[in-house]
């Protein structure tokens, strides 16, 4: 490497020190502490694009709500373990109008970020029949819910999304489901790292097998309405968010506020049950919980002893931002469309130094440009790949931790400023200079 930025030797003694068995496989997690490590012990200032992190200011019609509630004195007061009733109307109200589908106010409970909403959907769905053990997974998918099942000790099982869009999905699914060890499973749309979104016709898909065989359905909408080939913004109007809910019977919905509305550091999100799957009762349940109805078994098995419930004031915010987009006052599309923008003009830097897209098509389209996206080097594993561009003051995540069976990169475009693109570019063109291709 001649162009570099960082010295060699530092770089060796900062992985070294790290203790990480492999530099290029480490978790998001991980990497954050070991750019920030790099960037302070060297002075060079770092292109951040490992970190999901909203980078767009909170919604302020979330922060004018959860003041007035503060100065109300909300917070020296409990919530219900399954939020407030102001929460949950305006949700079920918010998933119609942008959804188009029917859930009712009781079944959206309120959830200490749409990783609390994933981590009680598992720990529920997995004991709802005892033969029923295995988690299943379309991959490339966010790390940290395998780790999840992991920690509660259910088995998981995965297939990357690339090799089994549109007919061919049923099949694959026919093929794991028809075992009778899978009890629920989970994907992103739009797809945590890929990108790619499932179509209506996939959505379809997955609703009749899994009903077929039984099948709880956890759909991740973290990133709501991102999708911006279509604009989801108006609520009431076509085209709304695609989803399952359209065609399953068993589903769940994880609704965050983190990225649609930027309201990260707050933790607060919406874990929506169908009104079938709320009132079924799965004799199983008992094992473990007082009750044998889902929706319970959550609040009360689930959602109580993890929390007893989640930030009472947050709850207040997201009420109002649900409302404001309810009412068509805020258009939470217009706001983070910025993201897109950023994307597009990132991969052309990516593209131009001879960086290759990993994850390119939804289907016959080009996937959307949006909060993540994906990149590799000719040549190079994603590890790899990880590994030398730390030496350009760039940090990502492999896809390797994401279940991916493509060697790659995931990329966010959340935390780089406007003014830092030029610079990205001009370290992809020293990187290229330096990995010449044949």
């Amino acid at each position: 490497m001649k162009h570099n930025l960082l010295d060699e030797t530092l770089v060796r003694r900062i992985f070294a020190d790290s203790g990480l068995p492999r530099v290029g496989k480490a978790t998001i997690r991980e990497i954050k502490k070991l750019s920030d490590t790099l960037e302070t012990a060297s002075g060079v200032h770092f292109i951040h694009m490992e970190m999901g992190n909203p980078g767009l200011p909170a919604a302020q019609v979330g922060i004018d709500a959860q003041i007035e509630a503060l100065r109300k004195g909300v917070p020296a007061n409990y919530p219900d373990i399954d939020g407030i009733p102001p929460l949950r109307e305006e949700a079920s109200r918010f998933i119609k109008n942008f959804i188009d589908i029917d859930i009712a106010p009781e079944n959206c409970l309120a959830t200490v970020g749409s990783m609390q909403a994933a981590f009680v959907s598992f720990m529920i769905a997995s004991r709802t029949n005892a033969s029923k053990t295995t988690t299943l997974f379309i991959d490339p998918c966010f790390p940290v819910h395998k780790f999840q099942n992991k920690v509660l000790g259910i088995p998981v099982e995965s297939f990357d999304i690339y090799d089994y869009r549109g007919e061919k999905l049923r099949g694959k699914l026919e093929e794991l489901f028809s075992r009778g060890y899978i009890h629920s499973l989970l994907y992103a749309n739009p797809n945590n790292p890929a990108w790619v979104c499932l179509t209506e016709d996939e959505l379809k898909i997955i609703g009749e097998v899994a009903r077929k065989y039984d099948v709880i359905v956890i759909e991740d909408l973290a990133y709501f309405g991102m999708d911006f080939r279509k604009d989801y913004g108006h609520p009431g109007e076509p085209p709304y968010q695609p989803s399952v809910g359209k065609y399953a019977d068993d589903y769940i919905l994880l609704i965050s506020s983190s990225k649609a509305f930027s309201y990260a550091g707050e933790r607060i999100a919406i874990l929506a049950m169908s009104d079938h799957l709320a009132a079924r009762k799965y004799p199983d349940l008992k094992r473990v919980y007082s009750s044998d109805v889902f929706r319970n078994a959550v609040v009360y098995g689930g959602l109580h002893p993890l929390s007893s419930g989640t930030s009472h004031t947050a709850q207040y915010a997201l009420a109002a931002l649900f409302k404001a987009a309810s009412d068509g006052t805020y258009n939470f599309r217009d706001e983070v469309i910025e993201y897109g923008r950023k994307a597009r003009t990132m991969n052309d830097a990516f593209l131009a130094a001879g960086f290759e897209i990993t994850y390119d098509k939804d289907l016959d389209e080009d996937v959307a440009d949006g909060f993540y996206f994906t990149y590799g080097y000719p040549g190079m594993t994603g590890a790899d790949l990880l590994e030398e561009m730390l030496y350009y003051g760039i940090s990502a995540i492999s896809l390797d931790t994401c279940g991916s069976t493509r060697q790659g990169i995931r990329a966010c475009t959340s935390l780089i400023a406007k003014e830092d693109i030029p610079e990205l570019a001009r370290r992809l063109l020293l990187f290229h200079e330096d990995h010449p291709l044949n």
